[in-house]
């Protein structure tokens, strides 16, 4: 995600960030630049004279022309710029005191309400152990009914559902009292969009708001149709209040033009975002940290808190142990490379380590195709090659090539570099993870 705009800023701060002083020509010209990666970018253009003027400012006022380490000084004023411009500090949801609570879900069609309806019940159920019911009002989108049931399902998440013929308030007021005699923590409305802005829409979201009293409202906005989600965000702001947006197809916008713009147009803080097409691909929007994220500096957090979240402790001692007693076989590295990819596609993870921008992550060309390759190698041979796999010769390779769809050489390749690790692991010692990405080579 915001690829594009991540390259243009690391390499307009990477001349600053290694400089000891700067002069005022220096700073001006790397404002200047910051100002065309932005519009580039499709950031609104008064919020872009706004920033450049604001971070112009700061660094004014910092006095670092001339003084050592000015360059470092001007990257922490460009990401505390842009964390400020995103809405600072993540938004929390507040549950009610008396359950259930209830978050209603606004926007155009098309905009991914109904995925994004899913993908927060799902979030709700495993952050917070929610019992979560879902509401399906949208009566004017064939399937859409249907499309929430089976997504409800897949998240853990009961779907209250009186097909498509009804009135959609009625619908919702029946929801909420089921949800209460269900002793529901949290009920989700997915509601009707439009293809436009219009009044009727409007007006179906007043009536419901006026019936339900929600705790929440969030407005889902495609932030791959850039700046008219922004436009959408501020004629749904004059026209129904509401307090915080989900931005979704956030890991197809290159740009960024749409997140970036968002809150300074609209004033309501980007509050989740869907950053994939899994029911998992959907985080809290953190500004600070996304802001770290496009000047390269990683996102150590979020990757711990993914981490806790999807990687078993329990397995990961039992690992350790069979290291140390050098009985780490190839089930077990399966094993652990199963719940590496748990946590999301490898690009996207190595995008939260410092120093791993979009221009590194292209020269890198990861395919996860490789992944998939090395898990059916693996599950083509027996438990007894798995657990040692230097019984694996010459006939043995060939079935497992046969059985796994790839070469012999991959085959070799892959034994090969797995044991080459395995020597590693156990000259390194305890706590250490496989080179997933020797591997990878390795199997090519």
């Amino acid at each position: 995600m915001f690829d594009s705009l991540a390259e243009k800023l690391q390499g307009t701060l990477s001349g600053v960030r290694g400089r000891g002083t700067l002069t005022d020509e220096d700073i001006d010209a790397a404002m200047r630049e910051i100002r065309l990666a932005l519009l580039e970018a499709d950031v609104n253009f008064k919020v872009v004279k706004d920033l450049v003027a604001t971070l112009k400012e700061r660094c004014r006022d910092a006095e670092i022309v001339g003084r050592l380490n000015a360059g470092q000084q001007v990257v922490k004023i460009v990401a505390e710029g842009l964390a400020e411009l995103m809405g600072g500090s993540a938004s929390e949801l507040a549950f009610a005191a008396h359950p259930p609570t209830v978050i209603l879900m606004a926007g155009l069609q098309g905009s991914g309400k109904t995925t994004a309806s899913a993908k927060l019940a799902r979030q709700l159920n495993e952050e917070h152990s929610s019992s979560v019911a879902l509401a399906a009002c949208d009566t004017q989108r064939p399937a859409a009914v249907e499309q929430l049931a089976i997504l409800g399902e897949r998240a853990g998440a009961e779907t209250y559902e009186r097909g498509t013929d009804g009135d959609p308030v009625e619908i919702a007021e029946w929801a909420l009292e089921r949800a209460r005699s269900d002793g529901k923590d949290v009920l989700i409305v997915d509601t009707s969009g439009r293809l436009h802005v219009d009044e009727p829409l409007m007006d179906e979201l007043r009536r419901m708001r006026a019936a339900l009293e929600p705790d929440h409202v969030l407005l889902v906005v495609d932030a791959m149709t850039g700046q008219d989600a922004v436009n959408v965000a501020e004629s749904f702001a004059e026209a129904v209040e509401f307090d915080g947006i989900v931005m979704t197809k956030l890991d197809g916008d290159a740009r960024g033009g749409a997140a970036l713009s968002v809150k300074a147009l609209s004033g309501r803080p980007i509050v989740f975002a869907s950053t994939g097409e899994r029911l998992e691909q959907f985080e809290r929007f953190h500004p600070d940290r996304m802001a770290q994220r496009i000047l390269g500096m990683g996102d150590v957090m979020t990757l711990i808190e993914k981490a806790e979240r999807e990687l078993d402790e329990d397995e990961a001692q039992r690992l350790e142990r069979k290291l140390r007693r050098n009985e780490f076989g190839l089930d077990d590295f399966l094993a652990q490379l199963k719940m590496v990819r748990r946590m999301g596609p490898l690009t996207n993870i190595l995008g939260m380590l410092p120093g791993f921008g979009g221009a590194q992550l292209q020269n890198m060309r990861l395919d996860e195709r490789e992944l998939d390759r090395i898990q059916a190698i693996i599950l083509s041979m027996t438990p007894e090659e798995r657990r040692r796999p230097e019984l694996i010769k010459g006939a043995r390779r060939l079935r497992i090539a046969r059985g796994s769809g790839t070469s012999v050489q991959q085959v070799s390749s892959l034994i090969k570099q797995f044991g080459q690790m395995r020597t590693l692991m156990r000259q390194m010692g305890r706590g250490k993870t496989p080179d997933i990405a020797a591997l990878m080579r390795g199997a090519q």
